[in-house]
């Protein structure tokens, strides 16, 4: 999400404020400590385009925290895309939504995650105009499907979760063709450049690879030069470099301004793209905000997984009782811990161990993700039916 000029963040922790500031050149505000907490401390953006995500991750990097956006960026930037008490329902009794709520702003990364079955594809075919809603509002750009068809159209950019295009086009006519669908279309061949399919231009779609076909699935949304890009799971079965190429598409697309909804199965696609985020599991949001802020609420930043050969049914509650631990949950017959402090916590799960004559098999330390957010949420990963 590019920061626009007043912005203003809010970290928390003082330890690293100054670091961060340098880190970031940005100048400190008039106002550098909030009367209602000494820790606080407030930034303004110093570079115009400057992404929050980055901010993030340099303030992490000195043991600051990120918390909020002040209103100066949140005025400037608008809604993109907003839906209230959404509900579809199927043959009457059927919920796939079920009362949700969404606010997507201008010119951020949006991911929408949940497990199989949760609602996302549902709420995305309504938010592009495919499915009508059985009750709730939904508004794109301030406008709304019934009243504005035809102009929406002219603005979105849509990349299915599977799309079929026709084998015996090239990859030039195929692009053509879209393009001749809109009033303004962006050039078919500055688009093949962006998605490195230049080479392939005279190559039917038959012929093309996996990656190649997907690369041009999302050369598809762009020729409308949209304001709005959906992009449903668009890495799935891509090998790791063509991931990374439609990522760089995804930074371009939105370093123009353009605002960005995408689902996907990879946790570390989502931490990596996505300035929000909402889980959403049985048509509901359960979870919404930076993946930091997503990470943080999990309750430890690092998580301790080992294996002994003492795993009575009670163990679970006695590793929770270990200091600077706040979660506890077993996986493929691992305990995971997720903990404050890992210094604290292994000492004293060593010696409970060694207290019970228990032999540890394994151990290893690492910082928490979105996937343990996730996990900790729904009960299953992000990939599972």
């Amino acid at each position: 999400m590019p920061l626009r000029w007043p912005a203003m963040v809010i970290f928390r922790g003082a330890a690293g404020a100054e670091e961060s500031r340098r880190a970031l050149k940005t100048n400190q505000s008039e106002i550098p400590r909030c009367a209602r907490n000494d820790e606080w401390t407030c930034f303004s953006a110093a570079r115009k385009g400057q992404r929050y995500s980055a901010i993030q991750e340099a303030a992490h990097s000195h043991g600051c925290f990120p918390e909020t956006i002040s209103f100066g960026m949140i005025a400037s930037m608008g809604v993109a895309v907003r839906c209230r008490n959404l509900v579809k329902t199927y043959d009457g009794n059927v919920e796939a939504v079920r009362g949700l709520d969404l606010e997507i702003l201008s010119g951020e990364c949006f991911g929408l995650l949940g497990p199989n079955g949760a609602g996302k594809t549902t709420t995305i075919e309504i938010l592009e105009g495919l499915l009508p809603q059985t009750s709730g509002e939904v508004e794109i750009l301030g406008k709304n499907w019934n009243a504005h068809n035809r102009e929406l159209r002219e603005v979105l950019g849509i990349s299915l979760q599977e799309t079929r295009l026709g084998e015996k086009l090239t990859v030039r006519e195929t692009l053509d063709l879209f393009a001749s669908f809109y009033r303004r279309p962006r050039s078919t061949d500055e688009v093949m450049e962006e998605m490195a399919l230049t080479e392939k231009a005279n190559s039917w779609v038959g012929k093309l690879s996996g990656g190649q076909r997907q690369r041009l699935a999302v050369a598809t949304a762009l020729m409308a030069n949209p304001k709005i890009l959906f992009l449903d799971e668009p890495t799935t079965g891509l090998d790791p470099q063509s991931r990374r190429q439609l990522w760089e598409t995804v930074r371009q697309f939105q370093s123009r301004g353009g605002t960005i909804l995408l689902t996907t199965h990879y946790m570390d696609e989502a931490e990596r793209l996505c300035d929000r985020i909402s889980i959403i599991d049985h048509g509901r949001t359960i979870a919404s905000g930076t993946p930091a802020q997503l990470i943080e609420k999990l309750g430890g930043r690092q998580m301790v997984e080992f294996d002994a050969t003492d795993n009575d049914p009670g163990a679970k509650e006695r590793w929770r009782s270990l200091p600077g631990v706040e979660a506890v949950h077993e996986e493929n017959g691992c305990v995971i811990l997720s903990v404050r402090e890992t210094h604290e916590t292994i000492p004293a799960l060593l010696a409970a161990l060694q207290k019970r004559g228990a032999r540890l098999l394994r151990l290893t330390t690492r910082q928490a993700s979105l996937e343990d957010v996730f996990v900790h949420l729904t009960g299953r990963h992000l990939r599972e039916d």
